[in-house]
């Protein structure tokens, strides 16, 4: 600048033709001064010029400097905005996740408090301990966790309830260790979560999953002792769930499989109504057989459709009703009921046989209903045996002492009856019990039994497998009247011979000798039943 001033003023030199001679000296002194200072006007014009470069340098410096600061400030701004946005957004996540944070330094005062939710809570604790603000009962364990989280510098995790105006409070509390430039620990940072309703949940949840527990249970108990099997399938009708074992499968080899893999063939019944639930979207009830011959199964089917929370069918959830026990009753209730009528249409032959017989010879009304009611008595004796064992057929020793009971009894009994357990189908030991009452009336009123003296036995055995099998059975009588064979055969006789003869299949010697009556009877081994 000072060097343009120069040339400025050594341009205004005045002329040495318009200026005084006393200017002309200084003039020339001037540019004499300015030729050694600056080496003449062009090296002069050089300064100038890099006099205006590095002006123009400093310049483009500042214009750099004042973009830098713009942008910097810019930056900041922004970085500003961005840090208020997060800390906006961390507050928010901290009161809806009702977190407190707070800060402590190593004597455990408290240096910083956020607390959502809770006015007044910074004033309540800054500048305190947690011995001045938290109850007893839970500030040596808490402070004990916070004061090894400053010894060893691992965080630790603890719960800690904190008593306030507004009640009890149950914190789960996470503790921080605080760590200075030098990586000591300077303090601690706590982030106390308040868990306060999460316990009380969990509590309702213990109580609801117990009673759960227990609905559970008590609905398998009624599903085993009503023989109800639950089960779910999906639209293939693949099994979802099921509630017991079916068909002789297990829960887990039926769960995954379809009616096809489970079910025997034939099992068009159960798959069609299934069917056409889906179809339909309607419940639907039926009685089902599944499998064949000694192996079919007879179940009572309730089908409804399974949806999902749109409404839409996405399978459907069943009841099966295992009836084949009652099928089976059923059928055998039919049986019983075609063999009662049966029998009872036998009973009614044989009581009209006995009666008539029992008239033709007897010569009084009086006498024939003394012998058709003692006649009866004895049937009615055979018959209750065979009520006893379901008519599955009677103990040939019950149906001896059942018809010999009023000779057996006392130490003066009359008659004895030997032999090994035996049993006799149903016919066999209804026509047995009507002979043996009659070789005993007989003996009564003729024969040994008819004096004091007199005995009588029946005795029985297992004839050999060569001889045919079956039993023989022996009556014999001794000590009585001298015995003469009848002229003509009564009702007795007819008994013991023909009908035993006809109804069991049985061999029958009947003799009268002197010393008393003997009576052999056989009967085969298809009258003999294997058990009760």
């Amino acid at each position: 600048m000072l060097v343009e001033q120069g040339i400025r003023m050594h341009n205004r030199v005045p002329s040495p033709v318009n200026a005084p001679s006393r200017v002309r000296p200084r003039q020339s002194m001037i540019s004499t001064l300015f030729a050694r200072l600056f080496g003449g006007p062009r090296k002069l014009r050089e300064a100038n010029e890099r006099l205006r470069r590095e002006i123009a340098a400093h310049e483009a410096t500042l214009r750099e400097l004042e973009t830098a600061r713009r942008e910097l400030e810019q930056r900041v701004a922004r970085r500003t905005k961005e840090l208020s946005l997060m800390t906006a957004r961390f507050e928010t996540a901290l009161r809806g996740a009702r977190v407190h944070v707070s800060s402590q330094d190593r004597e455990l005062r408290y240096t910083w408090v956020y607390s959502p939710h809770a006015e007044g809570a910074e004033a309540q604790l800054l500048g305190r301990t947690d011995e001045e603000v938290l109850a007893a009962a839970d500030r040596d364990s808490v402070v004990a966790v916070k004061r090894r989280v400053l010894a060893s510098g691992v965080p630790e995790d603890c719960e800690v309830a904190f008593v306030s105006p507004q009640g009890r409070t149950l914190f789960a509390l996470h503790v921080d260790p605080i760590f200075g430039p030098d990586r000591t620990v300077d303090g601690v940072m706590c982030a106390a979560v308040d868990i306060s309703q999460t316990r009380l949940l969990e509590s309702e949840q213990r109580r609801l999953t117990e009673e759960l527990r227990a609905a559970v249970q008590h609905y398998e108990t009624a599903l085993r002792g009503a023989n109800v099997t639950v089960f779910t399938q999906d639209r293939d009708l693949t099994y979802t769930s099921i509630s017991n074992p079916m068909l002789g499968r297990e829960v887990d080899e039926i769960i995954g499989r379809s009616d096809d893999e489970i079910l025997p063939k034939p099992n068009l019944m159960a798959v069609a109504l299934k069917r056409r639930v889906l179809a339909d979207g309607e419940p639907a009830d039926g009685e089902v057989s599944i499998g064949e011959a000694s192996d079919r199964r007879w179940f009572d089917l309730h089908i409804e459709p399974l949806r999902d929370v749109t409404g839409t069918i996405v399978g459907l959830i069943g009841a099966a009703v295992d009836n084949t026990a009652r099928k089976e009753g059923e059928v055998h209730l039919r049986l019983l009921m075609r063999e009662l009528t049966h029998r009872s249409k036998n009973l009614l032959a044989v009581i009209q046989a006995m009666a008539r017989q029992t008239a033709r010879y007897t010569g009084s009304i009086e006498a024939f209903m003394d012998q058709f009611g003692a006649r009866l008595q004895a049937l009615a004796a055979s018959h209750d045996l065979l009520v006893q064992e379901s008519w599955h057929g009677a103990s040939l020793d019950e149906l001896a002492r059942a018809q010999l009971a009023q000779y057996l009894d006392g130490a003066g009994g009359q008659v004895v009856i030997e032999g090994p357990g035996i049993v006799l189908k149903p016919e066999a030991a209804q026509s047995l019990g009507l002979a043996i009452f009659e070789l005993l009336d007989n003996a009564a009123r003729y024969g040994a039994l008819s004096v004091p003296q007199g005995r009588a036995s029946l005795r029985w055995h297992r004839r050999p497998v060569a001889q045919g099998g079956g039993v023989e059975i022996a009556w014999a009588e001794e000590g009585g009247p001298n015995v003469t064979k009848p002229a003509r055969r009564g009702f007795g006789s007819l008994v013991i011979e023909r009908n035993l003869a006809r109804a069991a299949e049985a061999e029958v010697d009947l003799a009268f000798p002197p010393d008393g009556v003997r009576c052999r009877m056989v009967i085969p081994e298809e009258q003999l039943s294997s058990g009760r």
